[in-house]
């Protein structure tokens, strides 16, 4: 996890604001190269990929968050800035996991997927992107989740109802 947390806290950065510390770290080299093509979610060799207490107690947390909101995000009747709300608590518990979580380096490179995905959607609840609704964003997190549950071995996890 150590390798990517320069990259992760880049885009964390941007998401709070912190353009300096993002454009300090833009020409981060990558430990690992997807040869061009976007990284595809897999489990190891048929089998969910390991996990530790760190990683689930922020995950926890996380779909805690947007369970409580489920109904309201499904319906549409989400406010604005519990939309806000929302992705502050995603980018802290992923800032968890990136300080905390220690997997093997496969297990890691999977996980960057997921933390992608939750990334972007918390930037989408933000509002900073243009022509995304930030309950798009609260979807994509929702998505990143249940892909979660179904690639990573955290006994706790339940997934959605929806």
């Amino acid at each position: 996890m150590k390798r990517n947390i320069l990259t992760v806290l880049a885009v964390l950065s941007l998401s709070a604001g912190g353009s300096a510390l993002a454009a300090n770290n833009a020409a981060h080299d990558h430990s690992h190269d997807h040869g061009g093509k976007p990284a595809t979610l897999q489990l190891n060799a048929g089998k969910k990929w390991e996990t530790d207490a760190p990683l689930r107690k922020a995950i926890g947390e996380i779909r805690q968050s947007m369970a409580a909101s489920l109904d309201a995000i499904h319906n549409n009747r989400l406010p604005a800035k519990d939309y806000g709300t929302l992705a502050h608590k995603v980018e802290s518990a992923v800032g968890d996991i990136v300080a905390n979580c220690k997997l093997g380096t496969q297990a890691d490179e999977q996980l960057h997927i997921i933390i992608a995905d939750l990334l972007a959607g918390a930037e989408q609840m933000t509002g900073k992107v243009k022509k995304a609704k930030p309950r798009d964003g609260a979807v994509k997190v929702i998505v990143a989740l249940d892909k979660y549950g179904r690639h990573f071995d955290d006994p706790g996890y339940q997934p959605f109802k929806h």
